[in-house]
């Protein structure tokens, strides 16, 4: 009997203290880990998705849409509603990998958002999909819009392109609005202006079953636009260079002198821009990496180059600021220069005879120049130069930026611990040894002179409104007027005068001045480096150029001056209005895009062979893109 007594104590002491536990186990679920498992069980019901804010477009001084949005067609997939033998069926039907599409589920595993398997989808692929739909029940099509970089390569090296937020940049206060998965700026315009164009993102709250299926929508905070940018550049004037040019690799850049404007603004060879929009493949990027004739690097403002006989112009300022030369001073030049036992040689041969300092800039006669130099001195010759911004980074923001080199006595003793020599004078002062430029930098000297002398130390990507001046006041260079006045009538002459380097390139509509350039390459033979620099109207510049033709079989004259007189020639005609704007793009195909043009492509006549009515995706897009593209 005792033995039952204990056995039933123990018993009720067992079962007391399970009791116990169990309400001790209730009190920590519902009082300590209450809030934290009603925040568990809400996440099990509702999904909060992020909409991405349309971008702002771009146009061109003119109103000319350069980029806009385009809806994007992607193919997600709700692991949670997956039956057995839907992922090898879906993966064919994607063209995918059943290993990817594994993958791409794995590594989104406890999360009940869908997930994404294909983005960027064709029409034809959007067809093949929507009609299996009811057959995956876990498979969605979800809209997107994307940029769309209508003209692909024009201008491409300015405007840029945008591509996912990086883990680097999530943590950059910069962007702690930006959703993760959401394109920012990444290069050129599109990151310098980024904050501007992007926008703010919305959200909607979605409440969804236990296997991620949408039942219905809670709540929605639309997104804001991003706003819309109008850039200095013209279009036409673009274009006029980028056909003229063709597939010579090099640079071209046009401002306007009285602004600091950049009209225009190209580097070739370039890249199309949207190979980055649904994120370049690594295969993809590589082969643009790799490329020797470096399609990624802006040849406007990140390669520096011997400017040529160009850089006369700046010898001829020093020499005849200096005293060395005087204005009515001629040299005979028979085609040699003899310094020490070294003989230097002008491009004519048998000489330009006896000539004056103008007519010696008009013929580009380098014998005169070699001796103007020498009476000069380069230091004096250096100052001049960096007056008119040579050696100096322009400071644009768009990343990188090639300073060029404007030698002089102590940088060499500084560099090459040895004494600058009369012979690197010689050179120097034609354009050759040392001297390194980039385009930019000679639109601007070329500008500077055409104004008279005023320099412009600020330039501006986007189109001044009428009152708006600059962000940092001209500069007056402290020349002469006689001086500005008589390399402004010998740059005149270059084009103008039969005995001109650039007269072929003279035009009918307008005076152009401007100096023709050749320097030879590095690894020598007849493989050259042509440039022009110019400006128009000669009495008045309302626009200023500056084209380099790399490693060409042509010198300036023939490379470099067509380019320049054809953009010029866009220009004038646009502004007496026989030219409408953005009319050279006529010819251009635009991008491949799924759907360019308007929302119309999307569900109204230009509706693809196989979508019978329009698809319900398609429908959703259309107003989206509409709203986008105001």
């Amino acid at each position: 009997m005792s033995h039952d007594r204990h056995a039933i104590r123990i018993s009720a002491l067992v079962i007391g203290l399970a009791f116990l536990v169990a309400v001790i186990r209730l009190w920590q679920l519902q009082v300590i880990q209450g809030r934290d498992m009603r925040k568990a069980s809400e996440g099990n019901r509702f999904r909060a998705i992020d909409i991405y804010a349309p971008r702002g477009i771009i146009y061109d001084r003119n109103g000319v849409p350069l980029v806009k949005n385009m809806p994007s067609f992607n193919v997600s997939v709700s692991p949670g509603m997956l039956k057995k033998g839907d992922l090898e069926e879906i993966s064919a039907l994607l063209s995918l990998s059943p290993a990817d599409v594994e993958k791409k589920i794995r590594e989104a595993s406890g999360s009940l958002e869908p997930v994404t398997l294909k983005e960027g989808l064709g029409f034809d692929e959007l067809a093949t999909v929507e009609s299996r739909l009811s057959d995956f029940p876990a498979l969605q099509v979800d809209v997107n819009i994307v940029r769309d970089y209508m003209y692909k390569d024009v201008a491409s090296q300015l405007i840029g392109y945008i591509g996912r937020i990086t883990a680097q940049e999530q943590e950059d206060p910069e962007y702690s609005d930006v959703p993760k998965g959401e394109s920012v700026g990444q290069w050129g315009i599109e990151r310098l202006f980024d904050k501007q164009l992007r926008g703010v993102s919305g959200q909607k709250l979605i409440e969804v079953d236990a296997t991620g299926r949408e039942i219905k929508l809670v709540g929605e905070v639309p997104p804001k636009k991003g706003k819309d940018l109008t850039l200095a550049l013209d279009v036409n004037v673009q274009m006029a260079a980028e056909k003229k040019f063709g597939d010579h690799a090099g640079a071209f850049v046009a401002i306007d002198p009285r602004t600091g404007e950049i009209l225009g603004f190209m580097s070739k060879p370039s890249f199309d821009p949207n190979a980055f929009i649904n994120g370049i493949s690594s295969a993809d990027w590589k082969k643009l990496s790799d490329d020797k004739e470096h399609p990624m690097l802006d040849r406007v403002f990140q390669s520096q180059y011997p400017p040529g006989s160009t850089f006369k112009i700046i010898t001829a300022i020093a020499a005849l600021e200096s005293g060395a030369i005087k204005p009515t001073d001629k040299i005979n030049c028979p085609g040699t220069f003899r310094l020490g036992r070294h003989v230097f040689h002008d491009w004519k041969k048998g000489g330009h005879g006896i000539i004056d300092i103008e007519h010696a800039i008009i013929q580009s006669c380098d014998v005169f120049f070699y001796n103007a130099g020498l009476r000069t001195g380069i230091d004096e010759i250096a100052k001049y130069a960096r007056a008119f911004g040579l050696g100096q980074k322009v400071k644009l923001g768009l990343g990188y930026e090639a300073s060029g080199l404007v030698p002089d006595t102590a940088w060499k003793q500084r560099v090459y611990k040895c004494a600058w020599y009369p012979g690197d004078t010689v050179s120097s002062s034609i354009g050759q040894s040392y001297v390194l430029v980039t385009p930019l930098q000679m639109a601007r000297l070329v500008g500077s002179v055409g104004t008279g002398g005023v320099f412009m130390p600020d330039l501006s990507f986007t189109k001044l409104q009428p009152g708006q001046h600059p962000r940092l006041e001209p500069v007056g260079v402290p020349i002469s007027s006689a001086t500005i006045n008589l390399v402004r009538t010998a740059l005149q002459g270059v084009v103008n005068e039969p005995d001109g380097t650039a007269y072929r390139s003279r035009s009918s509509l307008v005076s152009i001045s401007g100096k023709t350039g050749t320097a030879q390459t590095v690894n020598g033979g007849k493989r050259y480096d042509a440039w022009f620099v110019g400006y128009a109207p000669s009495d008045n510049p309302e626009i200023a150029v500056a084209v380099m033709a790399e490693k060409t079989l042509q010198e300036g004259a023939s490379a470099a001056a067509p380019v320049a007189k054809d953009a010029i020639e866009a220009y004038i005609k646009e502004k007496e209005g026989k030219l409408a704007p953005g009319a050279l793009l006529n010819g251009i195909a635009p991008s491949a895009n799924l759907a360019n043009g308007t929302a119309k492509n999307i569900i109204g006549t230009a509706r693809p062979s196989g979508l019978a009515n329009g698809s319900a995706a398609q429908k959703r897009a259309a107003g989206g893109v509409a709203n986008a593209n105001r």
